[in-house]
């Protein structure tokens, strides 16, 4: 019982490690998803493609990729740098950068790759809104703001409640990445007894404290969803 209670304490303590990661990322990656939906639906066509092409790239390489480049790049990219003699503000960007604890890193990189992946859903959400609700309030004379906030975005949260929801519920079991960066999260924390103790039961006790937070997760997801159903005709 005694063991019971220490391998829960340290559990718990990378499980706290995993929520930072996870409310971070909700933080800035939802707003930034937002604004890169704008992007990519912008009439200027430069900016337009820009966007475009960046979540592809994201959205097209793995999350674990992303969390290596931005953890070890800028480490590599400032040495090659001052191997060559360069020292310009590049080079002491990189140099900063470098100086990032795991947990930033992760942090980083987790809002960049989750930013892309909710644009999507934003831009798919707004844009399945009918043209004429946006007519229909310029008629009454509503400016785009207006129109945006007041007729189409309660709509909007409406239909990307399913995906979004999916996509948070992904980011509690991706954030289990973070240990290949040295973040101690709760997969590092039940590992270590394989080793120090020869104990395997503790990583599959990691199991409960996921399964725990994505059943809270998905109630509350499923509140919200009914609290929208007014919406439905």
């Amino acid at each position: 019982m005694e063991m019971f209670f220490e391998v829960t304490l340290k559990l718990w303590n990378g499980f706290l490690t995993t929520l930072q990661i996870f409310g971070l990322t909700l933080v800035f990656s939802l707003p930034l998803g937002l604004i890169l939906s704008f992007g990519s639906m912008s009439r200027f066509y430069p900016l337009k493609w820009l966007v475009k092409v960046f979540v592809w790239i994201i959205r097209g390489t793995p999350l674990m990729l992303q969390l290596i480049i931005v953890y070890f790049g800028p480490g590599l990219l400032a040495t090659s740098m001052e191997r060559a003699g360069i020292t310009n503000v590049f080079y002491h960007i990189a140099d900063y950068l470098n100086s990032f604890s795991p947990l930033v890193a992760t942090v980083v990189a987790f809002v960049i790759n989750y930013a892309c992946y909710f644009s999507e859903i934003y831009r798919g959400g707004i844009e399945s809104i009918p043209r004429g609700q946006y007519e229909a309030g310029q008629v009454l004379g509503m400016t785009k703001t207006q129109i945006f906030f007041k007729v189409i975005l309660l709509q909007v949260i409406k239909r990307i409640v399913p995906p979004m929801s999916n996509e948070i519920i992904t980011l509690v079991k991706d954030t289990s990445l973070a240990r290949i960066i040295t973040c101690y999260e709760i997969i590092w924390a039940g590992q270590k007894f394989i080793k120090s103790e020869g104990l395997l039961w503790p990583l599959f006790y990691t199991g409960v404290f996921y399964l725990i937070f994505s059943g809270i997760l998905t109630l509350l997801f499923g509140y919200i969803e009914k609290k929208l159903s007014y919406f439905k005709a």
